[in-house]
């Protein structure tokens, strides 16, 4: 089984350091990670841009990691996670009786993570009445808390993240124009993993080492035909995807050898005269798709008629895919995916009913950010 490659940063004033997690050597990988390299040291806001699961969190840890503020907080807090009438005092802080609920003071993440890193994930999703107060943090460093008139001086430096396109989202008056370019101070575009296939075999074999030893499990093969099939999927769930599907296949496999998980059309099941074939192996022969957009629609179509057209819940084709169920129902949209005609006496229904997140919950989202 091939080891896998650590991209490793130059030595800089700090001293030689890698680069944790983040694996992988090819040339897109390293253009990015030498544009961290160089903003790292700074203080400037960073934007980082790219597709649901390509890694931004990691992206954004190894900027602290390789900065002056190591060693000191590095706060994250994903903003699509929190509701609406709560990311403000997420953000900023209450005080005691500020509104109802609020039976003792909180301090936000910007206080924690004074002297330090703030992550904010999903920054696209902070609605626009939030917005102005959040400029006002990252020009002047002050805010007050909810329910205080104190002015709160801190030292954060800010890093963002999102997988929206917020300059389109200027355009049609959905984000302030002037907090996109005081975020935008130093953008760095994280490449989807189509774009790095390079690293596939590498990233394979550290998620199979990692799962291997999670379930005591040994694999001692990965099949040249598995990595030749990864290597031609368009991976619309980019590492996320990659690594749930390894999981998968590591749970499945017998003999010490890694089947290949990617998902089939079912048996019986025709597809869409819009779709074309998709390899699912690496045979040679197999049909290839003309497009990106081909070989994704083929695969979103085949995964929504494995799980019977249902989007939502943990067994729908959102979470077979490694993807949130709004971001799938955008693809599905932008792609022209639509159900084939319905038989007779079947529900309209595409999207199972989820329940609303419990506290516990809520609490466990706000752990992962």
């Amino acid at each position: 089984m091939a080891t896998p490659v650590s991209f490793r940063p130059g030595v800089t004033d700090t001293g030689q350091r890698r680069f944790e997690q983040i694996i992988g050597n090819s040339p897109a990988l390293e253009t990015v990670l030498e544009k961290v390299e160089r903003v790292a040291t700074t203080t400037s806001t960073v934007l980082i841009e790219g597709e649901t699961g390509t890694g931004k969190e990691l992206i954004a840890r190894a900027i602290h990691t390789l900065s002056p503020r190591y060693g000191r907080p590095f706060v994250k807090l994903n903003c699509a996670a929190i509701p609406l009438d709560l990311l403000e005092s997420e953000l900023f802080g209450h005080e005691k009786g500020a509104f109802t609920g609020a039976i003792a003071q909180k301090i936000g993440r910007f206080e924690m993570a004074h002297t330090g890193t703030l992550f904010l994930d999903e920054v696209g999703d902070i609605p626009p009445a939030l917005q102005p107060k959040l400029l006002r943090v990252l020009q002047e460093q002050e805010f007050e808390r909810l329910g205080s008139g104190r002015t709160h001086q801190v030292d954060v430096r800010l890093v963002a993240a999102t997988n929206r396109n917020l300059a389109e989202m200027v355009a049609q008056q959905q984000f302030r124009t002037d907090l996109y370019y005081r975020l935008n101070v130093f953008p760095v575009a994280v490449p989807p993993l189509r774009a790095r296939q390079e690293d596939i075999p590498a990233l394979v074999a550290h998620f199979v080492e990692f799962f291997g030893r999670k379930m005591g499990k040994q694999i001692d093969e990965i099949p040249q035909e598995t990595i030749a099939a990864f290597k031609s999927y368009p991976w619309p769930g980019n590492i996320r995807e990659l690594q749930n599907l390894i999981e998968r296949a590591v749970i499945m496999a017998n003999d010490g050898v890694l089947p290949n998980p990617l998902p089939a059309l079912p048996i019986g099941t025709s597809a869409s005269p819009a779709v074309r074939s998709v390899p699912m192996s690496g045979d040679s022969a197999a049909a290839v798709p003309m497009t990106l957009s081909d070989s994704e629609r083929a695969l979103i179509f085949r995964t929504l008629e494995a799980t019977g057209w249902v989007i939502g819940g943990s067994n729908g084709a959102a979470a077979k895919l490694g993807l949130k169920r709004t971001t799938l129902i955008h693809r599905m949209k932008k792609l022209g995916i639509e159900r084939p005609a319905r038989r007779a006496g079947l529900p309209e229904i595409l999207v199972t009913p989820e329940p609303p997140e419990t506290p516990a919950e809520l609490n466990q989202s706000l752990e992962a950010c």
